[in-house]
């Protein structure tokens, strides 16, 4: 996990929108026109250079889309409690 270096707000606008202040973009190495990976967890977002993200995982654009995904369609079949019932012994 990284080291915090600072904290500032933003606003959120109709369309969902916020921006991302340049100070924190220059240290981030966010530039324009960058693609960003956007990481969702239940109590927390974060947004990543998706260039770093693909390093990171070692993973294709195609193959991050299908491992957030699989795992998204997967969890409604195994996170239940049936599941965790029959894999609670093992």
């Amino acid at each position: 996990m990284g080291l915090l270096i600072g904290m500032r707000t933003a606003t959120i606008t109709d369309k969902g929108q916020i921006a991302i202040p340049k100070d924190m973009r220059e240290i981030n190495g966010f530039e324009e026109g960058d693609k960003v990976a956007i990481i969702t967890y239940n109590d927390h977002i974060e947004l990543r250079p998706l260039d770093q993200v693909r390093k990171k995982l070692d993973f294709t654009k195609e193959g991050i889309q299908t491992a957030v995904l699989s795992e998204k369609s997967l969890a409604k079949i195994w996170l239940t409690k049936e599941e965790d019932e029959a894999w609670k012994n093992l």
